[in-house]
């Protein structure tokens, strides 16, 4: 039996577990219960919380009156592109720095995170001209190249760390069964890292669904904007509706919760899984 102070313990752990839980979902919760009241009831009794009426008037204005569904559209369209791109280029890289060149990759891998010296706001008149130049300008191929010029450099240092766990004897014995260098890595070495590319990927999606400075400052056609720069124009109305403001953060929200939730038990996923033949 457990002595009764590991048992007080485990009350006072879980206790405060749940309180902190509720305090960091609270305002998530808040969001939504808001975006689902009726007209008028977010300014005449701001401070309730369960509405009088469950209507989602809010967001179809939002969906359809505000065409939001476009600019989620941009927004998933350019995350999943970016991601999916940033996960290929890093994962490949990372590899050949940790098993080909690593006296050298240590020096590359340390100069790719120096990229995140420099503040954003630093390179957007760079960035301008340069995406101007080569036509790239009001383009999710244009905001795309960027984005992957900040998630590139320091997924590949993530993925880096991870690569070096993989113990060298896993992949002789692969070659010594038959298998070639390709056969390894996607096979054998790749199922190993899949907790830090499931990791890295996350990090990508996220940041490239909430990115504000760039698609505001390349992207000007309204049915090319994010999700970011719509929910920010809300806010620059003459007369802002909390209503579709609340409505618009959920939509906002979602597709990253949705993400996260899909790949949420590859992160759990040991780094030895897969290593068994």
């Amino acid at each position: 039996m457990k002595k009764k102070s590991s048992i007080f313990g485990d009350i006072v752990s879980y206790l405060f577990l749940t309180v902190a839980t509720i305090i960091a979902v609270f305002p998530l919760v808040w969001i939504v219960i808001s975006s689902l009241k009726g007209k008028g009831e977010l300014t005449s009794d701001p401070t309730r919380f369960w509405p009088k009426v469950l209507t989602l008037d809010y967001f179809d204005h939002v969906i359809n009156g505000l065409n939001f569904a476009v600019n989620i559209k941009n927004s998933l369209l350019i995350a999943l592109v970016t991601t999916f791109i940033a996960i290929v280029i890093s994962s490949m890289a990372a590899y050949g720095i940790v098993r080909f060149f690593p006296k050298l990759g240590a020096i590359m891998s340390k100069l790719l995170i120096t990229t995140y010296i420099f503040p954003p706001i630093l390179l957007a008149i760079p960035y301008s001209i340069a995406m101007a130049k080569v036509g790239l300008t009001n383009t999710t191929t244009g905001l795309i190249i960027v984005y992957l010029s900040f998630s590139v450099p320091y997924a590949v240092w993530l993925l880096v760390g991870f690569f070096r766990t993989v113990p060298i004897e896993i992949e002789e014995a692969a070659r010594i069964d038959g298998a070639n260098k390709f056969t390894v890595f996607f096979k054998i070495v790749l199922p190993l890292v899949a907790p830090g590319i499931v990791a890295t990927a996350i990090y990508t999606f996220i940041n490239a669904w909430n990115e504000f400075l760039y698609a505001l400052i390349l992207v000007n056609d309204t049915s090319k904007m994010t999700v970011a720069v719509a929910l920010r124009s809300l806010n620059g109305a003459e007369i802002l509706d909390w209503g579709d403001m609340m409505a618009a953060s959920v939509l906002v929200v979602i597709p990253s919760v949705i993400f996260f939730c899909f790949i949420q038990n590859k992160i759990a996923g040991g780094l030895s899984e897969g290593s068994v033949k």
